[in-house]
């Protein structure tokens, strides 16, 4: 299989698995480095194909008929992030990614793609697996979410209880 067949293969694996595909396994099964799966996806990524890489492995964004997407500034301690993704998602929004502004870096985004409480619940475990510190430990506290759901009633939902919550940074 030449560069190219490998690349419609990635593409097509990915619009039609639900499940991201991990990189390294992508690679496994197309006898390849995880490195080339890397160059494969910045090439689909460059030719316009809405590549998204999860800490659960790459997906394919599929368009949807009718969304609403809020990008919406938080502010709290690190023991609120489950609090926090769980009144998100109960209401039925999607947490894309986390953004912070940096001094040096400026925006940092981090793509999370959660979904599900079951994603919170990988999400919180990987960050204790690894010891990591979330990027909101860069900003005190202060970060950005991009969420998405099927309709504004959703998020007016979401938007009132994170209030009630305090979590929201009000205008």
């Amino acid at each position: 299989m030449d560069s190219k067949e490998r690349r419609k293969y990635i593409e097509e694996l990915l619009k039609k698995n639900i499940n991201p595909e991990k990189g390294h396994e992508l690679a496994e099964r197309l006898g390849v480095t995880r490195q080339i799966i890397v160059k494969d996806i910045a090439i689909l990524r460059a030719e316009g194909k809405k590549i998204i890489a999860t800490p659960e492995g790459y997906i394919i964004s599929k368009e949807q008929k009718s969304i609403v997407k809020r990008v919406m500034a938080f502010s709290h301690k690190t023991g609120d992030i489950e609090d926090e993704l769980k009144t998100i998602i109960k209401f039925g929004g999607i947490v894309e990614d986390v953004i912070v502004e940096h001094s040096l870096y400026g925006e940092i985004r981090g793509m999370l793609m959660i979904k599900t409480f079951y994603d919170i619940e990988n999400f919180i475990k990987r960050i204790n697996e690894y010891k990591a510190e979330p990027l909101l430990i860069l900003t005190g506290g202060v970060h950005l979410h991009t969420v998405v759901a099927e309709n504004e009633e959703i998020i007016k939902n979401i938007i009132k209880e994170l209030k009630e919550k305090n979590y929201l940074i009000s205008d």
